[in-house]
């Protein structure tokens, strides 16, 4: 009775339902690609994104973020923005007939979004941390010559 229990535990775990369905997302993104080229036909302005791929696209930068690579950030919520809004840029460019795995497509355009991210805020630390060295310094020199007038 206990290996049957272990069995279906295992079971249940091993069906885990994924958060994002991929043949959804494709049918909904080919589906938005085909308008997107019937507007672009007709010179009329690209329609708006369906809200199923907008979800899709922020459980995946969100998801993503949760990752161990990325867990330590304090500017997240900015690096997730910046997935969605590249994701956004270039979800035209997709092409169905060359993959039909738009969840990697999206995950990789997000992956380094996150890492332009992080590299913009090291250099941003790396300026404020120069700045505050030399106003420092700018004022250890200014209270040494005070010192010097005093005397």
């Amino acid at each position: 009775m206990l290996l049957k229990l272990l069995t279906v535990g295992l079971n249940i775990m091993a069906k885990k339902k994924n958060y994002v369905n991929n043949k959804d997302l494709f049918a909904a993104l080919v589906e938005y690609n085909n308008k997107v080229k019937e507007a672009e036909e007709c010179s009329d302005p690209k329609p708006r994104v369906p809200d199923y791929i907008g979800k899709c696209i922020l459980l995946i930068a969100t998801r993503l973020a949760t990752k161990p690579n990325f867990s330590g950030y304090t500017y997240k919520e900015d690096m997730v923005s910046d997935g969605v809004e590249n994701c956004l840029q270039y979800m035209c460019n997709f092409n169905s007939e060359k993959s039909e795995n738009p969840f990697a497509y999206f995950t990789q355009i997000i992956w380094f979004a996150f890492l332009r991210r992080i590299q913009k805020e090291k250099k941003q630390m790396y300026i404020r941390f120069k700045s505050s060295q030399h106003m420092m310094s700018e004022l250890a020199m200014i209270d040494a010559g005070d010192a010097k007038v005093t005397l």
